[in-house]
This record gives C-alpha cells, structure tokens and sequence, in this order.
C-alpha cells in the first residue's frame, strides 16, 4: 500500500502539499496542494527531474488532478520571515483548491496548517500526491524567476532563481539590491545600505511595515 492510499483509507480524499524557493535571496515562496485523481507515472521529488520532463509532467499533473497554487511574496517573507512566509503560501494554496480534501499531508517538517494533516519525512520521494506539489510549485516558480529576470536582466534569475551562487552574489556585490531581493536575508542584507532601503520606500517599491522590519535590522 502506498502512502497516499494508506492517508486515504483512514480519512478520505487526501492533498499533497510542497513548497519551492525557501533558500533563495530572492523572489517569492511558492506553494502547490494537489489532490491525485488518476496515476500519472514517472512523478518524483522535482529536484530529482530534468527541466523538460517536470515541465511534461506539470501538464499531466494539471490535466489529471485538482491543484492549487499559493504565493508568498518577498515582502511578506521579509516582515513574517520564511517559516511563517512558507505557512502562508501553503494555506493559499489549500484555499485556492477546487476541492477541499479531508486530510492533508506535507513534505517535511508539519506547519500547523488550515487544514488536518500531518508531515511526511521526504514525502516528495515517498507519496505522488507530494510529489506532484513538488513538480507544480517547482515549474510555477521557474516561470515566475524568468519573467523577472527580464525586470532584473543583471542577477541571471533565469539561471540562479535567486539561489546564492556565486555568479549571483557577485552580481549582488557589483550592482547592489533590488526590492525582489529578500532584504532580511544576511547575504542580501550585507550589501543593503539605509540610503538605499529609504530609497525604495520613497519610489514605493516596498512598504512602510517592510521598510520598518529591515530598518531595525540594518540601522
């Protein structure tokens, strides 16, 4: 019996939930909750995937399941930090679900969701419905880094997606911080002057609660 059937046999319809882009400096937290309605062969932890075939995969991922989609912004990851950020992105995700599952199972550590559930030590490995999540909210935030990059052509986030390469650091280095950047973040926040925080709150790049958060951590 596989995970997902033995969740299903004691509560009903089950969703898989995962999350991308804890670790980067820069762009969103994104988050997938998929409910498996028909096998779709060959899903695994996404970081196990070749671009193209989780690209293949998210289509049969769409066609075949119910999935929902959640965005943490890197404002939000600034003033509620990524933990909590990632708990935000994840209950969006459950609420932007076209069907409410009974039971929810997630990758890693269990974040006091919405929703009843519970975590799964590598549930991207071990259950589809994770691994699914894993694939879609993997896909969903690549696009999202690639249209940025075309806003942020210097940092590479095409290639990077905001991971701290080296490339990416050094480009930090040389052209300084955006407002996509997760200011609170010490590799960021090392080249991030008041001068240039008061700056994006004047253009109105970030918010007066964001500008406070950072304010205290950098002043």
């Amino acid at each position: 019996m596989s995970i997902d059937d033995f969740y299903r046999k004691q509560f009903g319809k089950i969703a898989g939930v995962d999350e991308a882009g804890r670790g980067p400096l820069a762009g969103p937290v994104v988050a997938s909750a998929v409910i498996i309605k028909e096998h779709i062969a060959g899903i695994k932890d996404s970081k196990l995937l070749s671009p193209e075939r989780r690209e293949k995969l998210f289509q049969e991922i769409l066609d075949n399941a119910v999935v929902g989609i959640g965005i943490a912004t890197p404002e939000e990851i600034d003033i509620y930090n990524i933990f909590h950020a990632t708990r935000i992105a994840m209950n969006r995700a459950l609420e932007n679900l076209a069907e409410k599952p009974d039971y929810v199972i997630v990758d890693g550590k269990w974040l006091k969701l919405s929703q009843p559930g519970t975590c799964v030590v590598m549930g991207d490995r071990k259950s589809e419905s994770i691994g699914a999540a894993s694939i879609v909210a993997k896909v969903v935030r690549d696009r999202i880094m690639r249209a940025y990059s075309r806003v942020f052509p210097e940092y590479g986030f095409d290639k990077n997606k905001g991971y701290p390469t080296k490339d990416h650091i050094e480009k930090l280095r040389e052209h300084g911080v955006t407002w996509f950047h997760r200011l609170t973040f010490s590799p960021v926040r090392k080249y991030l002057t008041l001068k240039e925080l008061e700056k994006m709150l004047r253009e109105g790049r970030i918010s007066e609660r964001r500008y406070e958060k950072i304010k205290g951590v950098i002043g």
